[in-house]
């Protein structure tokens, strides 16, 4: 199979119900520190490896606060969700996307992990008083400018007071023209910047000030 092929399957990660076959099959990748075997399939993002740019955010973003709220913003097969999960249990993890597959793989592998501390909800489904203390996001990208804007400004200002958000982009599709944007979207009592770097990504860092 050619790409010109597989490019319809791999672009309907962000719709709410993909076409293509959901044929599933178990990946072993590395999360938090160890071996974990996971559910992928097709229609999903990255539905059969872990994503480059996931894994720099993973190996590059600081430690998640513990006792707290977090959020992965687009959760995809749940790599993100997983591994806050296991580097923090105490803390309820909120996994949210807009893909029912994505929600479904998300679902199975937070329970093979037997992590009850993830709770995988459509972003109309989060209760609108829960604040975020981080939010962890490899955003997607290839949703277009405007739908990924009004996606970050949804949650983006549910971050609490001294919460922070890391949000990995590739430089090559826009990561240094969105700091400025967020910086000036956001204004006061927001400080944006470029936290890493690696292998073509940029993690942007997005704290919010009392």
């Amino acid at each position: 199979m050619n790409d010109k092929d597989q490019q319809p399957r791999q672009e309907q990660y962000f719709s709410s119900a993909p076409t293509s076959p959901d044929v599933r099959r178990t990946i072993t990748v590395q999360l938090a520190g160890r071996e974990v075997p996971v559910a992928v399939s097709h229609g999903v993002f990255s539905g059969n490896r872990l994503d480059l740019g996931t894994s720099v955010l993973l190996r590059r973003a600081p430690e998640p606060p513990q006792r707290a709220n977090l959020l992965d913003l687009g959760c995809g097969w749940g790599p993100i969700a997983l591994s806050l999960g296991l580097l923090a249990p105490e803390t309820t993890v909120w996994a949210v996307d807009v893909n029912q597959r994505a929600l479904d793989l998300t679902r199975d592998n937070a329970h093979s992990q037997q992590l009850d501390n993830i709770r995988v909800a459509e972003p109309d489904d989060v209760p609108a008083d829960v604040r975020f203390d981080a939010i962890w996001s490899n955003p997607p990208i290839r949703v277009g400018k405007e739908a990924l804007h009004d996606m970050l400004m949804r949650w983006l200002p549910r971050l609490s007071d001294h919460g922070a958000a890391y949000l990995v982009v590739q430089r090559n599709l826009g990561a240094d023209s969105l700091i400025p944007w967020l910086a000036a979207t956001l204004g006061e009592g927001y400080a944006v910047s470029k936290y890493a770097s690696a292998k073509g990504y940029r993690v942007i860092e997005v704290l919010r000030q009392a």
